[in-house]
């Protein structure tokens, strides 16, 4: 980059829109954010209702040590202004048969439980965990830290080195096939198998590369940040103020302003505000359709499978359940079949997989007293048209039967308020095209190298980062998102 570079134009207060704002107010450009809501955070938003309080996207919070790392450039001390525990307990998983098992964060107490609950040893799963770090330490300097879009980035030792080791991350075989070679028993497969859901896959495509997953949580840990995780957003947002980015809510950018195939800036209305540098923490698909009018688009990129959706009932229930904790799964029993109603048929099982997330066992002030405010989402497929009014009628009824079997108690005459959000409130809330929410899928063992760059080939200033871009969707990978930003801006 030349260094006459000066002013920097964000498109998007998500949560990687915002730190890649901090990251470059620290090196000494003016940046000014522009956000269509009202409010920070993209889908990783809060919701009131009475006197519950939601926090109503990603509810699970692992790898702070990216948040920290914010703080720490712009030469602060992270816990004045955030702070978080880590959890001893990541997750309780509920089985039909009545089988309850705690995924604690100690990896050897979580294999003997898991020992204890199934058929399978603890000895197989700690070979498991030792080969998701493995996979980790081989994908992490190449695919997670950097871009895969340059190819000076592939003539160093280290790139060199984890591609001589490509084929210890079991890219070719699907992950449910990697998993059922190394367990017998249903429940320790599908609790395993749950893991492509974090990036809105299929485990029955996925690559079992995406067995990497466990390793974020079973070694760097869960946690639950002090006042719940839309507070990411609130501290980030005041780092990034205090940095001296200057932000614009309630206002929609229509166009990314081009001068001979460079940026000039950004139209906002019939006013025009000039920038050398523009970030689209836009999703791609949106960007290229809305905002890059006159620039031939990637159709290649852009007509990829999307990720699935979700569809979350956001409950205030009328009493408090001392067997549930902070993050709760109620199992189907027919895990494939729900995967084929979700990418196949495009609609939702009868008998769909629960994650209940429940807040207020952490955070005392986000439900009343003898209260819950439980975050009720299941995996659907994206926005394609489908009848959500007659499908979400049919799985609130569904969901509401499962988890009053599985909690012998009549859930639905407890609930005193109620929120929705299908895919279709999510693609019109956060541009997230057909309410996906990580942008493309990763159900192919190719899927890593297909998303699109965070830079621009055709266009010099113009950078792009977010879930929909590469390394992916979820808060660590949109926090890298930002970081390799960073570090193309030079």
């Amino acid at each position: 980059m030349t260094g006459n570079l000066k002013k920097v134009i964000v498109i998007g207060a998500g949560l990687a829109g915002i730190a890649t704002s901090i990251r470059l107010a620290i090196k000494g450009y003016s940046v000014e954010v522009f956000e269509t809501a009202s409010s920070p955070g993209g889908k990783l938003s809060e919701i009131r209702s009475g006197e519950f309080r939601f926090d109503a996207g990603p509810s699970l919070f692992t790898m702070p040590q990216y948040v920290d790392e914010l703080f720490t450039l712009a030469g602060k001390n992270p816990c004045d202004y955030f702070r978080y525990e880590r959890l001893d307990t990541i997750c309780k998983y509920f089985f039909e048969d009545g089988t309850r098992l705690n995924a604690y964060s100690d990896r050897e107490r979580f294999a003997s439980e898991v020992e204890d609950a199934t058929s399978d040893s603890a000895e197989s799963v700690i070979k498991f965990l030792d080969q998701s770090e493995k996979i980790y330490q081989i994908t992490d300097p190449v695919f997670l830290q950097r871009s895969l879009h340059q190819w000076k980035k592939y003539f160093n030792w280290t790139t060199v080195k984890s591609l001589l080791q490509f084929s210890q991350i079991d890219a070719f075989r699907t992950m449910n096939d990697s998993n059922s070679a190394r367990f017998k028993d249903s429940k320790t497969i599908r609790l395993f198998n749950r893991y492509a859901t974090y990036n809105g896959s299929n485990p029955y495509q996925a690559p079992a590369t995406l067995n990497v997953i466990p390793h974020f949580e079973q070694y760097f840990g869960a946690y639950f940040p002090e006042g719940g995780m839309y507070s990411i957003v609130k501290s980030l947002t005041n780092l990034a103020i205090d940095c001296g980015v200057k932000f614009h809510f309630n206002t929609y950018v229509d166009e990314i302003g081009l001068s001979s195939k460079k940026i000039s800036g950004v139209k906002v209305g019939e006013v025009t505000h000039e920038a050398d540098m523009v970030v689209s923490n836009m999703d791609i698909w949106y960007t290229y359709r809305k905002l890059l009018k006159d620039i031939k688009a990637p159709e290649r990129i852009l007509q990829q499978e999307r990720s699935s959706s979700a569809l979350i009932f956001y409950w205030g229930v009328n009493k408090t359940f001392e067997e549930l904790d902070l993050h709760n799964i109620f199992f189907t029993e027919d895990y494939e079949k729900e995967f084929h109603h979700i990418w196949q048929d495009k609609n939702i099982s009868n008998d769909p997989t629960i994650y209940l997330n429940i807040s207020s066992k952490r955070e005392e002030n986000d439900a009343p007293a003898g209260c819950e405010n439980w975050f009720t989402m299941i995996n659907v497929p994206s926005n394609s048209g489908q009848d959500w009014d007659e499908l979400i009628q049919a799985a609130r009824s569904n969901i509401l039967s499962k988890l009053s079997r599985i909690l012998k108690t009549d859930i639905a005459s407890l609930i005193l308020s109620e929120q929705i959000l299908d895919p279709r409130k999510i693609d019109s809330q956060s541009f997230s095209y057909q309410g996906s929410l990580y942008g493309s899928s990763s159900n192919n063992q190719f899927a890593a190298f297909l998303r699109h760059a965070n830079f621009s080939s055709k266009i010099e200033g113009l950078y792009f980062a977010g879930g929909s871009v590469h390394p992916g969707g979820g808060i660590p990978l949109a926090l890298l998102s930002a970081k390799i930003v960073d570090g193309l801006i030079r």
